[in-house]
């Protein structure tokens, strides 16, 4: 695996905190890798949510969040035109419900500030 991280932002919403980053990715067999790595980072994480844009290969992983956040993620790479590349985010619940669009909203607020970090906006 050669998965190269780019960019990284860190968003707060009602005491949960968000880690979203950006990585280059060679194709669809570094999923699991660098999810695994991710979740080695944030261990006090409840939720990892990725998505991954490798040609026509697409996958995304909700990780049980409520909102469809994987799906979410990969619009924000269709987006700006992201291909070999993954968005993973990372949630450390703050102890408030935020319901299903909240949910999605952080996670999209936190991928799009990955990408804008790493300079990757359309």
């Amino acid at each position: 695996m050669t998965a190269e991280s780019l960019g990284a932002a860190k968003l707060e919403v009602r005491r949960s905190r968000f880690y979203a980053h950006l990585y280059r990715v060679d194709g669809p067999e570094d999923f699991a890798q660098v999810l695994a790595g991710h979740r080695k980072t944030y261990r006090k994480a409840t939720h990892h949510c990725a998505a991954l844009r490798c040609g026509s290969d697409e996958e995304f992983r909700n990780d049980g969040e409520v909102g469809r956040p994987g799906r979410v993620l990969i619009q924000v790479l269709r987006k700006h035109g992201l291909d070999s590349h993954m968005l993973v985010v990372s949630r450390i619940f703050g102890g408030i419900l935020l319901g299903p669009g909240n949910v999605a909203r952080a996670f999209r607020d936190a991928g799009e500030g990955a990408v804008r970090e790493a300079g990757a906006t359309r």
